[in-house]
């Protein structure tokens, strides 16, 4: 592209970059740091409607008035073919469906909404009997029964497969009992959920063993004498503010089921309805989660670098962010960071590194305290690295699970993280971290598909048929460097595949014929910026289509582009505009110089 032509579009680019940062600049709340905002989901809003309904009928606290909102809520953000997607900008699919068929279905207020859901499950389904929909829900989550059995669940304590044994028997019983061992035998017991999901396995298995105890006695004995020892723990592990992980889903699947089996006054229970109470919107809806301040504000200050005018208060709210006990959730060791600042987060891989990176951006000089906290994240990490020279998300996993095994874009993150510190430290922790990066190089390599990409864990699309998105995790991945000649040669092959994927008018898809997105487009100029190989053309035509679709950093529309756990959707109002912030920044460093 000729000079002439790029410097038509250099201020255009400035005046976006800078009404951008001054837009996120903005969005910090009093504080100083970022909380953003999480978009409502049917899916949350629910199985909180079901599970206050049933605390209510159980002889708990009558919370009827957010119910009803609740159900309004639904009803006036239906899909108009019957069916609920996970965010009001979301296609249908089954799970969100079933679990909003199932909670209108208790409240015949709303029987025309109720109605188009069943219609909705029948055409995609067939018959609705447990076996048919329990058959459909096992096809969308395969082996992995930690969404699948919550949702079958829910529509049994909700009525939809009718009463008594019968409506349990398409339910798989978990084994909620194995909670009473020592946790390190976790990962040997080939257990059929994911880490995080233990007060659901005890919650939900607990409910299912009331309401269809089996049969054989040397199964059913176990799980009595198990059940006062496996809710003791599910109280232990329950955070302050009532909310496991700070989840809506999670929390009311633990709270259903316990106030369903005889347990609405147990102290979980009470805590765990409060949580549900505080968390819900002036509109009546629920979020999947309360918020990721940590996440976000640690992506800001990456993306603000230079720009900060108070990084004294972010640097000090941050160091206050890291753990330091031992988490009683999944009992990993001190030093890590998790997603949020509230009570419910858990540490992570992607957030550590995160922090990391923003701390040694805001770190204050020759600054011991930073470099302590450093050196803590640094070493949780490296304990969590899988052997393969992977990073899982939050522990070395119990099996090959989602969210328990190692994927691209978290390693990736990590690196990030190592390298940035290890000209910082040295000693027997700068040696470890050598070999740490040498694996994690190596996983990378390996890991990388045959077109160029990778394919992240948390981020998706939910245009594509198999709902991944390798821009996002091919463009987390090239943000990595090194030498090494291999590493060379995978990220040209990234360049080459993400360049493919450019839209003819600038912007950058998800997929083949899906739409092109701010976050997508600017995560790809983001990555691009720092290649070395001649991406200017496609850079400002990148950026161009930036500016024209956020109408010079004016308005930042969210696409659902953020994985929950287990397939669940959302988007992150400030996704959009730190991707920009960090795009346009960068862009500009490479075709304005």
């Amino acid at each position: 592209m000729k000079r002439g032509a790029i410097d038509s579009d250099l201020g255009a680019i400035k005046r976006t970059l800078s009404a951008a940062r001054e837009r996120l600049l903005a969005c910090r709340v009093p504080a100083g740091h970022w909380e953003g905002t999480l978009s409502s989901s049917a899916l949350s809003t629910a199985t909180a409607t079901c599970a206050l309904d049933l605390v209510r009928r159980n002889g708990g606290e009558d919370l009827s008035a957010l119910v009803r909102a609740g159900l309004r809520w639904l009803a006036d953000h239906q899909n108009e073919d019957g069916g609920f997607g996970d965010t009001p900008a979301s296609p249908s699919n089954i799970s969100t469906t079933a679990l909003c068929w199932a909670s209108l279905g208790m409240n015949r207020e709303y029987e025309a909404a109720f109605s188009r859901a069943e219609a909705w499950l029948k055409k995609n389904v067939g018959d609705l009997t447990a076996p048919s929909l329990a058959e459909a829900i096992a096809r969308r989550y395969g082996e992995d029964r930690t969404f699948s059995v919550p949702i079958l669940t829910m529509c049994a304590l909700a009525g939809r497969f009718g009463e008594g044994r019968r409506a349990w028997e398409s339910i798989p019983s978990l084994p909620f009992e194995l909670a009473a061992l020592p946790r390190f035998l976790f990962r040997w017991l080939n257990l059929q959920v994911v880490s995080y999901a233990l007060p659901a396995l005890i919650a939900i298995g607990q409910a299912r063993h009331v309401h269809r105890p089996t049969r054989n006695p040397f199964a059913r004995l176990p799980r009595w004498l198990a059940r006062n020892k496996t809710l003791r723990l599910l109280e232990s592990i329950q955070p302050d503010s009532g909310g496991f992980l700070e989840a809506t889903p999670l929390t009311s699947f633990v709270t259903m089921s316990l106030a369903a089996s005889g347990q609405v006054e147990h102290a979980v229970n009470r805590k765990g309805a409060a949580f549900l109470k505080a968390s819900a919107r002036e509109d009546g809806s629920w979020s999947i989660d309360t918020n990721l301040s940590t996440w976000v504000t640690t992506l800001s200050v990456q993306a603000l670098t230079g720009a900060l005018d108070d990084r004294t208060s972010l640097r000090a709210w941050l160091l206050g962010q890291q753990t330091r006990v031992v988490h009683p959730y999944t009992q990993s060791a001190p030093g890590g960071w998790a997603w949020t600042d509230l009570s419910g987060g858990v540490p992570d891989a992607d957030d550590t590194a995160g922090a990391l990176l923003a701390l040694f951006l805001l770190r204050d000089g020759d600054d011991p305290e930073a470099r302590r906290a450093a050196r803590a994240g640094i070493r949780w990490l490296l304990d969590v690295q899988n052997g393969d020279g992977g990073i899982p998300t939050f522990c070395r996993g119990w099996g090959k699970l989602p969210f328990d095994r190692s994927c691209p874009d978290l390693t990736a993150h990590a690196l990030r993280a190592w390298s940035a510190w290890r000209p910082e430290l040295e000693g027997p922790l700068a040696i470890e971290m050598d070999g740490a990066m040498n694996r994690a190089f190596d996983y990378l390599v390996r890991t990388q598909r045959a077109e160029g990409a990778w394919i992240p864990l948390w981020f998706g699309n939910h245009g594509a048929a198999d709902e991944t998105n390798p821009v996002y995790g091919t463009s987390r991945v090239m943000l990595c460097s090194s030498t090494r000649p291999e590493w060379r040669r995978a990220r040209d092959r990234a360049a080459a595949w993400l360049l493919s994927a450019q839209h003819a008018d600038g912007g950058f898809r998800g997929g083949p014929d899906l739409p092109p997105t701010i976050e997508e487009t600017a995560l790809a100029v983001d990555a691009l910026a720092g290649h070395e190989g001649d991406v200017t053309e496609a850079l400002t035509r990148g950026c161009r289509w930036l500016v024209t679709e956020t109408e010079e950093g004016t308005r930042f529309p969210p696409a659902p582009i953020g994985f929950y756990f287990a397939k669940l959707w959302y988007w992150e109002k400030l996704y959009p505009v730190i991707f920009c912030v960090s795009a346009l920044r960068r862009a500009l460093r490479r075709v304005g110089s």
